[in-house]
């Protein structure tokens, strides 16, 4: 199931050729990703388990400009041993138009030892999705 969060252009995020900065974009898959698991995660994940990037890929598709309203729609991909698939889209929220698309892979950290963790088939079914959201 995907995951909506609004986003807010700030002055701060507008570069020199006056749209949104291309590192804003990269801010924005990352609190999608940690808004989202705020939501699906349990008490217990969220005391035993951190998450780190492994790699991000991001293509820009259109400038968002100031005054435009922008949303940030992510949803879980498969997982391949420790690494596990997200993926983000930035759009216009007045007719959803698609800015930016990313794919994020993270790696489970134990919380406690700040290493790598598996997780249980169990577990990591809950933050896991074969095809794409609805």
């Amino acid at each position: 199931m995907s995951f909506e969060l609004p986003l807010t252009i700030h002055p701060d995020d507008i570069d020199l050729l006056g749209h949104v900065n291309n590192v804003t974009y990269l801010r924005w898959v990352q609190e999608a990703a940690t808004a989202h698991w705020d939501v699906l995660a349990t008490p217990e994940d969220h005391a035993r388990l951190l998450w780190v990037v492994l790699r991000h890929e991001i293509d820009y598709k259109h400038p968002a400009l100031p005054g435009d309203a922008l949303m940030a729609k992510t949803w879980v991909g498969a997982a391949h041993g420790l690494r596990f698939e997200r993926f983000t889209e930035i759009l216009r929220a007045a007719d959803r138009k698609v800015m930016a698309t990313a794919k994020t892979l993270w790696c489970p950290v134990d919380a406690k030892t700040l290493r790598p963790a598996r997780l249980s088939d169990f577990t990591a079914s809950r933050y896991t999705a074969p095809s794409k959201p609805t």
